[in-house]
């Protein structure tokens, strides 16, 4: 088995698809699957899923394949998903308020602590059962639950400084919805960005490839 360091990233990046597309054939009665199957279904060649998956161990059986119910528990392992990580969110605008109420974040790993906002008509609020506190108490907070991660929903202006706050008061990892490119400062924590523009603007791209123009309506 490859050592966590040695897995690429892209592996790791389809190792959620698998983990959703398992709990689709569980639902479904499927008890087990070869990696032809689950290659079909998922639009994947066989021998990438066997890749995949032998980087961590394999996990199936020749002649049987795999199963299903273990290989999804396998990779729930794998991701971190039964230990939850203690996370704060900062920024309970519009889209911090949908990312807070709903998206199911125990499911993913991690386990919401607290909001946070600067505006002072939110703080007090209450969304998906927390109280909205105002960012000036992140300090005494982190110090009393030790939070791990913190989701930044807030503009590229405020996240250069609330992002050193955050580093200083021992949060590592962040979720992070702002311009601001912390990797860039901060390279011992780990991030994963989220650019909902850009990925727009692929979507723009593929339509135009793919001919779907006003002219083809």
């Amino acid at each position: 088995m490859a050592s966590k360091s040695a897995v690429s990233l892209s592996v790791i990046r389809r190792l959620p698809r698998y983990y959703r597309y398992l709990g689709v054939l569980k639902k479904k009665g499927i008890t087990r699957i070869s990696s032809r199957e689950l290659s079909e279904r998922m639009g994947l060649t066989a021998s990438q899923i066997r890749q995949d998956l032998n980087c961590f161990g394999g996990f199936g059986q020749q002649g049987y394949g795999y199963n299903v119910e273990s290989l999804q528990e396998e990779i729930a392992n794998i991701l971190g998903l039964r230990n939850p990580v203690p996370t704060i969110q900062i920024g309970v605008g519009n889209l911090g308020k949908a990312i807070a109420s709903h998206l199911d974040f125990s499911r993913s790993g991690f386990e919401m602590v607290g909001l946070f906002d600067s505006n002072p008509a939110l703080v007090g609020k209450t969304v998906a059962g927390f109280e909205i506190l105002a960012d000036g108490e992140l300090e005494t907070f982190c110090a009393k639950h030790h939070p791990q991660t913190a989701f930044l929903c807030v503009p590229e202006k405020a996240a250069k400084e609330l992002v050193k706050r955050l580093v200083d008061c021992g949060v590592r990892s962040f979720w992070n919805f702002s311009s601001y490119d912390l990797a860039l400062y901060y390279d011992h924590v780990v991030v994963e960005n989220v650019h909902l523009m850009d990925n727009l603007m692929t979507l723009r791209y593929q339509i135009q490839e793919a001919g779907i123009t006003e002219e083809s309506v």
